[in-house]
């Protein structure tokens, strides 16, 4: 168990606020299905956590004669069909941001999902008036692992990054929040514990994370470093 002080919370949308990532892995795969083009379960897994773009960028020599921009708007075009994945709060988290919030702690969210996904998704999950910022896919150059939207975060928060914790699921945003000089708190909805080895504290989900006075948090997960 640890205790940690913080200036703000800083947390990653998709399979982290928000359980997301079955139907976004069911959308990637029916993309690379659909071209024909083989993929397996470390292909599928190195798209978490990055923005879909600059993901697919990574690949787009395995889809000859189409944009990236096109197998994008493809992928997203999965989202609504019938018998995709539903999608679900991930336990805790609607609690500890209301918490948070209740303790005047500074929060936003960093995502790597496009402005009218993000606020879709936290309007749906209650918590969007309580955030004082939320950085998307289209406000930053480089998306993560680079660590520009979390410094961005800290800038217009007016915290210090080394004061901040942020809340990760998938290595490339555990590493984008340790570059910004950030505590990590790696969650692991959607990775085991040994992919977000570079998180400061891991937990199960935010039942095992506690406001408490200070502001602080209370983590009950493992503390790795």
């Amino acid at each position: 168990m640890a205790v940690i002080g913080l200036g703000a919370a800083v947390f990653d949308l998709d399979g982290t606020l928000i359980d997301t990532e079955p139907r976004n892995r069911e959308m990637w795969t029916r993309l690379f299905d659909a071209h024909g083009v083989p993929w397996d379960d470390a292909l599928i897994r190195s798209f978490a956590g990055r923005r879909g773009l600059e993901a697919l960028g990574d690949h787009a020599h395995l889809f000859p004669g189409r944009t990236v921009e096109e197998l994008f708007e493809q992928a997203v075009s999965y989202e609504s069909l019938p018998g995709m994945p539903r999608v679900a709060p991930v336990p805790g988290a609607v609690g500890l941001v209301r918490s948070l919030a209740d303790a005047g702690v500074p929060l936003a969210v960093v995502t790597s999902g496009q402005r009218a996904y993000a606020e879709r998704l936290l309007a749906g999950l209650g918590i969007r008036d309580l955030l004082d910022l939320v950085v998307t896919a289209g406000d930053v150059v480089t998306g993560k692992p680079h660590p520009e939207g979390y410094l961005a975060a800290a800038r217009d928060l007016d915290v210090p990054p080394q004061e901040a914790v942020g809340f990760e699921d998938a290595p490339a945003g555990v590493a984008a929040v340790k570059a910004a000089g950030m505590t990590c708190v790696g969650v692991i909805t959607t990775q085991p514990a040994g992919a977000l080895a570079e998180a400061d504290h891991v937990v199960a989900d935010f039942q095992e994370v506690d406001v408490v006075p200070g502001p602080a948090l209370r983590v009950r997960g493992l503390a790795l470093n």
